[in-house]
């Protein structure tokens, strides 16, 4: 983590203000000034800022099953469960990379990473999200290039990348893009409901069998792999690696019915 980021996540200010701060010469590093902005500071090194010891918070990065019913964002005016209610109280304040509609559900990566989550989810990235989807009838091929091609949406041209069908009514998608509740949107342009839509992949982070309304932390490997598959993720600090799978205790995977697409769930974004 470079010294100017160490410092913002410390609370010490802004990422400009951390710079004039560096470049003043009132930051030191274990006793010596360091006007470098590029230094990354070690773990157990004494970071001061005008002789006051700071020190950045620990970076947490989770995988949850986001269940079907809960909405991605922290309150909702609707009073329906969000994916922070999954969470233990005690965690810093994290936020989700990319959203679910409520009545989604599948792979969400949680952090209080903001740089992590920014290369994750600009679209100059392009990262990869994978989804299996269920429709209300069965596929006609001929529609795919239709969808690949690409629709208007709301003055957006709306693509997807991938469509592999593995059954009358289910397919595999692949999307680059991550527009407001784009899947649903593009296949009910083209005359389908999708009654069953779940993220299993986001880059090289798969969801595997973890089971729904359940969060693990990731692994390094997992990490480096996101970094290797988008080459400006810099190297990333990692929570302790016991965290274990788990959920917290009193909560419940409840299944919702589908709402009408004018409810209080279409403007927020999401597949």
């Amino acid at each position: 983590m470079r010294l100017n980021r160490y410092l913002a996540s410390a609370g010490v200010g802004a990422r400009r203000q951390c710079d004039e701060l560096i470049a003043a010469g009132r930051v030191t590093i274990n006793g010596k000034v360091c006007t470098n902005f590029a230094t990354q500071p070690a773990e157990g090194d004494h970071v001061k800022v005008g002789g006051k010891s700071v020190r950045a918070e620990q970076c947490l990065y989770l995988l949850l099953h986001k269940p079907r019913g809960y909405v991605s964002s922290r309150q909702d005016p609707h009073a329906r469960d969000t994916i922070f209610d999954l969470l233990p109280a005690k965690f810093p304040r994290l936020f989700n990379v990319g959203r679910l509609d409520a009545q989604s559900e599948g792979l969400l990566i949680l952090t209080n990473d903001g740089e992590f989550a920014q290369r994750l989810t600009h679209p100059r990235y392009k990262v990869e999200k994978e989804y299996d989807v269920t429709l209300d009838k069965p596929w006609d091929p001929a529609l795919a290039l239709k969808l690949q091609r690409g629709i208007n949406l709301d003055g957006e041209r709306a693509r997807i990348d991938l469509i592999h069908p593995f059954g009358p009514r289910r397919l595999r998608l692949v999307l680059r893009q991550g527009l407001n509740r784009q899947i649903r949107r593009m296949f009910f342009a083209v005359g389908y409901e999708v009654e069953n839509l779940v993220r299993i992949r986001v880059g090289t982070l798969r969801l595997g069998d973890l089971p729904r309304g359940h969060w693990r932390a990731l692994t390094r490997a997992e990490l480096l792999s996101l970094r290797r598959d988008r080459p400006a993720l810099n190297s990333v600090r990692l929570a302790p690696q016991n965290l274990q799978r788990r959920r917290v205790p009193g909560t419940t995977t409840r299944q919702k019915s589908y709402q009408n697409r004018q409810g209080p769930d279409r403007k927020k974004s999401g597949h």
